[in-house]
């Protein structure tokens, strides 16, 4: 376990929810604060991978991170016969709001693709909005058009991820080729693998690549192609929120164009805000200490996280 994770330990609890096992993270403040803070967390991720982001947002109030089904080692959606798609986890993520927050209000912070699942959840449950303290948005995006990549690009990748996904190359792909050797193969061949580790030190290396690993071997394969390629059909532009959103955008991010996602993100909700996180990538690397991770959390949010949160029932 990295030396930038190894706090999370204390705080891991067991989550049982409807009828598949994971783990939950809950976190409390450093400080008298008592803001409820859910984070959800990205497409490839587990808890322990993004500790770094809790501590910083720790003295602003209480911090829960739960999994979601198929990644970071909770069980999938396919072991209760649900395809895991974005909808899915929109009922899931809803479900899970209201059996722990009830009567709570809660600020949302989303990274990526945890982003666009929190998008579809106010979509189609709006009357969650009113439980939503501050929205934000890091890294996320709301459509397909809001990759760098080309419509034809796209198009080979979605037939591509549709193949991955189909059980029998899913098997294979986590038992013979989700280990070390190739992973170094693609993480140093592969450009978009490479930019990943755009800010790791070589003193830093082996570190990454041994958790990135573990990332790949936690997270259900399946699950993983499946949704990488509703990435390349997301439309999450046709129903309005009665939300402000706060978005973190990277300066560095390899993967959005970030004017077509404010645009986007403009024509959904009622107001938009925008800070600037300073890291060379899309995100800091996967073994970021707080201080690494903490341009995730621009001063301008911090101002907004330390204001005494709406106090009103839901």
């Amino acid at each position: 376990m990295p030396e930038s994770a190894q706090g999370a330990a204390d705080y891991i609890l067991p989550l049982y929810m409807n009828g598949l096992t994971g783990r939950m993270l809950k976190a409390p403040s450093t400080t008298k604060k008592q803001r409820e803070i859910l984070l959800i967390y990205g497409h490839h991720a587990m808890l322990e991978r993004w500790w770094s982001l809790v501590e910083n947002l720790r003295p602003y109030g209480n911090v829960t991170m739960p999994d979601l089904p198929g990644f970071g080692g909770m069980e999938s959606f396919y072991k209760i016969g649900i395809k895991p798609d974005i909808d899915a986890y929109a009922d899931y993520l809803a479900a899970f709001i209201k059996l722990r927050y009830k009567r709570k209000r809660v600020s949302i912070y989303a990274i990526s693709f945890g982003f666009v699942v929190v998008t579809r959840m106010l979509q189609l449950y709006p009357e969650l909005a009113k439980k939503v303290d501050i929205l934000v948005s890091a890294v996320g995006f709301m459509k397909n058009d809001d990759f760098h990549w080309s419509s034809r690009r796209q198009f080979g990748y979605r037939l591509f991820t549709r193949l991955l996904a189909t059980a029998p190359l899913s098997l294979a792909i986590r038992y013979f080729f989700l280990n070390k050797a190739v992973i170094r193969y693609l993480t140093q061949h592969l450009s978009h693998s490479k930019h990943r580790f755009i800010e790791v030190t070589p003193a830093e290396f082996e570190e990454n690549l041994n958790f990135e690993v573990r990332l790949w071997q936690a997270n259900d394969v399946r699950t993983h192609w499946l949704t990488t390629g509703q990435f390349f059909t997301l439309d999450n532009t046709k129903v309005h929120i009665a939300l402000p959103v706060v978005h973190i955008v990277s300066k560095g991010d390899h993967y959005f164009n970030n004017t077509t996602v404010e645009q986007h993100m403009r024509q959904v909700f009622m107001n938009y805000q925008k800070f600037t996180s300073t890291s060379k990538a899309h995100t800091p690397h996967i073994t970021a200490d707080k201080q690494a991770a903490a341009v995730m959390v621009p001063p301008g949010l911090r101002k907004l996280l330390a204001k005494k949160p709406n106090k009103v029932k839901v």
